[in-house]
């Protein structure tokens, strides 16, 4: 299987590169769209702030990848702010941005005591989900201060700090995470595989 990480600017690139070659996928971290439209899986990273990194993703005309993949029905993994920016829009100091509206809804801050939400944390996850598979009860690694709260028409986990959050969304090939797998350990690595053979 081979695997594109979109290079845009933002994200862990070589952690996400390195824990999805674990897999046994050939892994390419690019921001070539030819070959991230060829690829049999997109990874689209993301770290820091919701505007910077739709600056990132609308210079190299990431998002007309993203969308035609998901039109072709050919698999997208967001990942922490990588799946933040598939939604409408993102409000980070006041400031509301324009995401990619692949989801509807806004990421607003956490209404939490303490935020960032840094560190491990369980996740709900709902039945039938692929990505979770063998891994339902397992602590996934999270750094974030901004969420997506109800998601609309998608299999939704979620997780608590403060209020309830978007923790991942499914929706046909379509899958995000807030937290970053590559970071989770075992059941991380048992998510990224499951993703990989689902490709």
């Amino acid at each position: 299987m081979k695997v594109v990480v979109l290079d845009y600017g933002s994200g862990n690139l070589r952690s996400a590169e390195r824990a999805l070659a674990r897999t046994g996928a050939s892994v390419t971290v690019t921001s070539d769209l030819d070959e991230a439209a060829a690829a049999d899986g997109l990874v689209v990273p993301g770290v820091g702030a919701y505007a910077a990194c739709m600056d990132g993703l609308n210079a190299i005309r990431g998002g007309t990848v993203v969308w035609d993949r998901l039109r072709k029905e050919q698999p997208v993994l967001g990942i922490c702010v990588g799946m933040q920016i598939l939604f409408e829009r993102g409000v980070e100091h006041g400031v509301e941005s324009t995401g990619l509206g692949v989801l509807a809804g806004a990421v607003t801050r956490l209404k939490a005591d303490i935020v960032p939400h840094m560190g491990w944390n369980t996740v709900s996850v709902p039945a039938g989900s692929r990505l979770f598979a063998g891994v339902e009860g397992e602590r996934f690694y999270f750094v974030h201060s901004y969420a997506a709260r109800e998601v609309p028409d998608v299999l939704l986990t979620t997780a608590e700090h403060g209020d309830v959050f978007a923790a991942a969304v499914e929706r046909g090939v379509l899958s995000a995470t807030q937290f970053h797998p590559e970071k989770s350990g075992d059941a991380g690595a048992q998510l990224l595989e499951n993703w990989v053979r689902s490709l």
